[in-house]
């Protein structure tokens, strides 16, 4: 292409018109930018497969987790069922596990509880005003 990539190939580029340069100009920056976003969603593409593939490892990471949660749980009923009756050992490992769960469960509750405080007086204050009058304002309308 001797003409820099215009595509008509008819004059060199220093015979050209303005106008024609500028067309030029614009066919090439729609390209450029055809070509830019076709690699954006390429490598957005690319990464969305490697984010989704990490997802798959850690789901299956937490599901062996979870068994092996399991089998410490159940090695620790045996642990207590030498030295106490099965169903005890196994009814003080399952009370352990629920007070646990309460006191994380407590923890989450207080967090919340921190993210997201109440309003404020004032906030609830103005909410108020803006009711009321928005209420008078709707009353004061004439009905057809």
């Amino acid at each position: 292409m001797v003409d820099g990539g215009g595509g008509n190939g008819a004059r060199p580029a220093g015979e050209r018109s303005t106008a024609e340069l500028m067309q030029q100009a614009g066919e090439q920056v729609s390209r450029l930018v055809r070509a830019e976003l076709a690699l954006a969603r390429a490598d957005l593409a690319q990464r969305g497969r490697q984010a989704g593939m990490g997802a798959g490892l850690v789901g299956g990471g937490g599901l062996l987790a979870l068994y092996g949660i399991g089998a410490l749980v159940l090695a620790g009923i045996a642990g207590l069922a030498t030295v106490l009756p099965d169903w005890l050992a196994a009814l003080l490992v399952g009370v352990a596990l629920l007070l646990v769960a309460g006191g994380l469960a407590l923890a989450a509750r207080r967090r919340f509880r921190q993210a997201a405080p109440p309003p404020s007086p004032a906030v609830v204050g103005s909410l108020r005003q803006d009711l009321t009058a928005v209420s008078a304002a709707v009353a004061e309308r004439p009905r057809p």
